[in-house]
């Protein structure tokens, strides 16, 4: 029989930490937590309700730590959950069924993305958000440190239809603070990739991502949530390069560790 845990990636996690390994539990008792020096009780709750807890240093974001996070699994095989995202009982069915018959090595899993726990954003490219977050560990290899990067694993990618939840969004304030951070991360990556950046770009970026995500991809059908989503992510594509033109032109931008 294929055995499988549920690797799980915390810094500060303390509201969602108990919720999602709850939610992990419905595909198997074997939780992993890999907690980035958490200055919160999230080590402590994890443990309270059954984990195993690594730590590993402190990343603005979680890919450092997944190769890391991946070599402390035991079992054949591994769902990736992030602390906001929740498993569900009808895709922890399907997994079952998936790693049993030997077909694939690793699979794609749509994604729920959920704004404030309650809204199902369908349009605006928000669905299906395939991630590739159950691997057998026999066939990885490595994980990248950059960014949104993704795992390099042997053998054949299949999909599963059922899909996990994210909890990507709890209010605008959340919003905006999550973009101070990532967009700051990006736009190291764009200063050192030597991408120019000039007045009109900020125009230019700002109305592509808006008719992008609100016509294109048409957020607007996801009512008045949908259309704010559209604002704001045309407005996070607008900070990264505003961040980029100050890194060019007024100011040393710190290597990226």
């Amino acid at each position: 029989m294929n055995t499988i845990s549920v690797l799980i990636q915390t810094h500060n996690e303390e509201k969602n930490i108990e919720a999602c390994i709850a939610s992990a539990c419905l595909l198997s008792d074997t939780v992993v937590v890999v907690d980035m020096e958490s200055t919160d009780k999230t080590s402590e709750l994890a443990e309270r309700n059954g984990a195993a807890v690594a730590s590993f240093p402190f990343s603005r974001y979680v890919e450092p730590g997944r190769a890391f996070g991946l070599q402390k699994i035991q079992t054949d095989w591994v769902f990736i959950l992030d602390a906001d995202e929740r498993m569900t009982e009808s895709l922890a069915e399907e997994i079952q069924t998936a790693i049993m018959s030997g077909e694939f090595t690793y699979y794609k899993v749509p994604r729920k993305n959920m704004f404030a726990g309650v809204k199902w954003l369908q349009h605006g490219g928000w669905w299906p958000d395939e991630q590739m977050r159950l691997i057998k560990i026999s066939a990885f290899e490595s994980w990248s440190t950059q960014i949104h990067s993704t795992p390099h694993i042997k053998g054949k990618m299949g999909h599963l239809s059922n899909s996990f939840k994210h909890h990507f969004h709890g209010n605008i304030e959340s919003m905006v603070q999550k973009t101070l951070v990532f967009e700051a991360i990006e736009s190291d990556l764009l200063y050192e990739a030597h991408k120019s950046v000039k007045t009109a770009t900020f125009f230019r970026k700002f109305i592509m991502e808006l008719w992008r995500r609100l016509f294109q991809k048409m957020g607007f059908l996801d009512g008045t949530i949908g259309i704010i989503e559209s604002v704001y992510q045309a407005y996070s594509k607008t900070i990264t390069y505003l961040l980029l033109y100050e890194k060019k032109n007024r100011r040393t931008v710190h290597p990226l560790s």
